[in-house]
């Protein structure tokens, strides 16, 4: 069952935690004039989120989706998501629109260069291009600025079902997380390439 979490003025997570994996599945939905939905999610746990949306939002009101790389948890339901709300659009980088997402929903998606900003009402996101971070060469993450909230989605990955807020260490779980999936058949899901410090670097900025 989706549990919906307000973690910040008008920003909620909803977490789907699947015990097969022993990780949760974070979608995050903005509320504003122009609400946007971050994540998807698994075209199977579509229903569910779409239950949870519809709690906080009309659903044919949702203007942006967006996400951080092409992967089924991040937008395998994106096209059942337009389907209910035909006025949004899809946002992602310039690499993911034309080697991925434009094909895939069949029409042209809001492909942002790195930095590049838009609003949603209250609330303005900057696009931060991260190839390979968390993974992906199409990746990227948005920055809300007006609170200062980075929805960054696999970047800090970390098992178990886990509390929406803390100030704890998120660092060392995550650690300790990409340890045990380097002993099985996820081993390298983060990888670590020429570009990765300094793309955190750019994140912690």
């Amino acid at each position: 069952m989706a549990v919906t979490t307000e973690i910040a003025p008008n920003i909620y997570r909803i977490s789907v935690f699947a015990q097969w994996g022993d990780l949760q599945f974070n979608h995050f939905l903005v509320k504003d004039d122009e609400p946007l939905l971050f994540h998807t999610g698994l075209r199977g746990m579509h229903a569910e989120i779409r239950e949870a949306v519809s709690r906080i939002i009309n659903l044919s009101e949702l203007r942006h989706i967006s996400f951080s790389h092409f992967e089924s948890d991040e937008c395998g339901s994106l096209n059942e998501w337009l389907t209910v709300a035909p006025q949004a659009d899809v946002v992602c980088s310039q690499v993911g629109a034309l080697v991925s997402v434009n094909d895939f929903i069949g029409r042209e998606a809001h492909a942002l260069p790195d930095g590049e900003v838009f609003a949603t009402g209250n609330y303005r996101f900057r696009y931060c291009q991260t190839p390979h971070l968390p993974h992906g060469w199409d990746a990227g993450v948005l920055f809300e600025e007006t609170q200062k909230t980075l929805l960054c989605s696999d970047l800090f990955h970390q098992t178990g079902d886990v509390e929406p807020l803390t100030s704890a260490d998120v660092v060392g779980r995550s650690h300790k997380a990409m340890k045990e999936y380097q002993a099985g058949i996820l081993a390298d899901y983060v990888p670590y390439t020429a570009l990765t410090a300094q793309n955190l670097k750019k994140l912690a900025t």
